[in-house]
């Protein structure tokens, strides 16, 4: 069953997945049940990267309310189908989810409301800020990759900003438009690069403490992975410094 949408909406959800027929339902349900006990009008857009398994089939099949489906084909990478969920919502309020459920449904209060009060822009879930929590130890390689990303990383492009590599993060629907028309990296640094062009745009970011919890089929390769950021965070210092991106123009 189809739902109609209305043109605009108060909040999209955005889901970038990539081989996820095992653990994107969940996080649907999770999202659309707690959705629906709110007063407003939303939208739960999933971004499918090219995946070779199942993930279209069990989303379309399971008939969600609100949910709809982009193909993205050839597989990209996430910040790719980040960046076309972000560009092809509806919502005045458009939020990155990961399909794995780490930040449940019930953390979008404490997310949305610098936004909803007009205090930020944008809003970071951070795993680091006061009121942070977790019942999970995270695995040594995780929190090892996580810091190193962070100390040698992060603090150049983006400094003052704890957590940018926390899959839960809002924008307003002006301030979305304005970054990811402008973004080039498709892969995991893509964060560093939106959050780095907010900076220098004088965008407002606020760091919220979210409760969360660790999947432990995440696909993260602290050695590959890492080798990874490190080229593409290269490539945006690289960007910043010959003005590549004041020649892009923002999204209307």
């Amino acid at each position: 069953m189809t739902t109609t949408l209305a043109t605009f909406v108060d909040l999209s959800i955005i889901v970038p997945a990539y081989n996820e027929e095992h653990r994107i339902l969940p996080t649907l349900r999770a999202l659309h049940e707690h959705l629906a006990a709110q007063p407003l009008r939303y939208e739960i857009v999933v971004v499918d990267d090219g995946s070779k398994d199942r993930t279209v089939d069990v989303v379309e099949a399971e008939g969600i309310p609100f949910v709809r489906v982009i193909r993205q084909t050839p597989n990209k990478g996430k910040g790719a189908a980040v960046r076309l969920g972000m560009l092809s919502a509806r919502g005045q309020i458009r939020v990155m989810s990961d399909a794995d459920g780490s930040m449940p449904p019930s953390q979008l209060t404490r997310l949305l409301a610098p936004i909803i009060a007009c205090k930020a822009d944008i809003a970071i879930g951070s795993r680091y800020a006061d009121g942070a929590k977790s019942d999970v130890v995270q695995p040594k390689y995780r929190v090892l990759w996580s810091r190193l990303c962070n100390k040698v990383i992060q603090r150049s492009l983006v400094p003052g900003i704890r957590d940018t590599q926390c899959g839960f993060k809002a924008f307003t629907a002006e301030t979305a438009r304005n970054l990811f028309a402008r973004g080039q990296i498709d892969g995991w640094a893509f964060d560093l690069e939106i959050l780095a062009l907010a900076k220098r745009a004088n965008f407002r970011v606020q760091e919220v403490g979210v409760e969360w919890k660790d999947d432990r089929r995440s696909r993260v390769n602290p050695i590959k992975d890492m080798v990874k950021v490190i080229r593409e965070a290269l490539t945006i210092r690289r960007n910043l410094r010959h003005g590549v991106y004041n020649q892009l123009p923002a999204a209307t």
